[in-house]
């Protein structure tokens, strides 16, 4: 007995799928350029209504000053990556800023004890992995969702700040924090040479090794890795961990740029949030990028630059950033259902 088989022609399953997918490509495309577009804008009106804005010293001045947040918001992206794109059950990490807190106030207490920079930025980081060891503990073994896990270390953390500083200003210095916040021939700061040459050390292990294709693989296909028999558990356990060292060095990006510890390192949190998911759009596939959100940092920074050279008030800066963040997360939550 024969039994005939008919398949649907080619055609028109092409063209049940292809307008969707198109429309969709087409969207992400427009999204995408269209912030670079955007970000282009923005230089080119503060550049004529700025005085100085485009010198180098200025650019430099800002790749400087967003070290700190872009060293966090590098941080935060790896677990975004590995813990997928939803920040309410997937990949977020509320405590780096609290985290730079507390590590800058350790480096801080270390050198005021008479102890070298070795001893100290060692314990520092450290004290960042630790933190991101307990974040991961919380995640992992507890299965804690991680916005709950990261907002609570971070009250705690932040807590361990206080009883360390006293609600106090700690004043440090060395020969290595010297030369950290000193600036070159050009007048561009070394913190802005820290930041470029971290994302690019970030980028390449993230987006061009087999341990980056695997966190892109566990946040975004966690049923296919896991079916592939990728470690769930131990690869977000590792981008915790190193979210925590990032709070940890930029503690003592902190200590170099400020000169000290210094109390209300929470406010940090929503910029390096923002940050992190507005790279996102920076990239071709609208997913978290350690590349996108390098410009991303860059694309904050020149705005909030613009608006002091400008005198205008900060607050319109926070404004415009929640905006550019319900825009970013609703085009891309719309394009994702699409796809789906």
């Amino acid at each position: 007995m024969s039994v005939d088989i008919q398949f649907a022609p080619a055609a028109n399953l092409a063209t049940k799928e292809t307008p969707n997918r198109s429309a969709g490509n087409v969207a992400a495309a427009a999204l995408r350029f269209g912030s670079l577009i955007a970000f282009a804008v923005i230089l080119a009106v503060f550049s004529l209504t700025a005085p100085y804005f485009l010198s180098i010293g200025n650019i430099g001045n800002v790749l400087g000053q967003s070290a700190i947040s872009g060293v966090l918001a590098i941080g935060l992206t790896v677990v975004l990556i590995a813990g997928g794109a939803n920040v309410v059950t997937g990949g977020i990490d509320l405590s780096l800023a609290a985290n730079m807190g507390l590590s800058a106030a350790v480096y801080a207490s270390l050198l005021q004890l008479g102890y070298g920079d070795p001893v100290a930025i060692l314990a520092t980081l450290l004290v960042g992995l630790a933190i991101g060891a307990v974040n991961a503990a919380a995640v992992v073994l507890a299965g804690i969702v991680p916005l709950l896990a990261t907002l609570a270390v971070m009250n705690i953390v932040a807590g361990l700040e206080l009883v360390l500083t006293q609600n106090t200003v700690l004043p440090a210095s060395s020969d290595f924090l010297t030369a950290l916040s000193a600036s070159d021939g050009f007048g561009i700061p070394v913190l802005a040479y820290v930041l470029l040459g971290f994302a690019v050390i970030a980028a390449v292990i993230v987006q061009n090794t087999p341990l980056g294709l695997r966190l892109y693989a566990v946040g975004e296909f966690p049923d296919a890795a896991r079916a592939a028999g990728l470690p769930l558990k131990r690869l977000l356990a590792g981008a915790f961990v190193a979210s925590g060292l990032c709070g940890g060095i930029a503690g003592i990006l902190s200590v170099s740029y400020l000169s000290g510890s210094t109390t209300g390192s929470g406010e940090m949190l929503l910029p390096v949030v923002i940050t992190a998911l507005l790279g996102s759009v920076f990239s071709r596939r609208l997913v978290p990028t350690i590349t996108g959100t390098l410009l991303s940092a860059l694309l904050v920074g020149f705005l909030v630059n613009g608006f002091q050279l400008l005198n205008l008030p900060s607050t319109l800066v926070s404004g415009i950033q929640g905006l550019l963040i319900l825009i970013v997360v609703s085009a891309t939550t719309l394009l994702r259902k699409r796809e789906i």
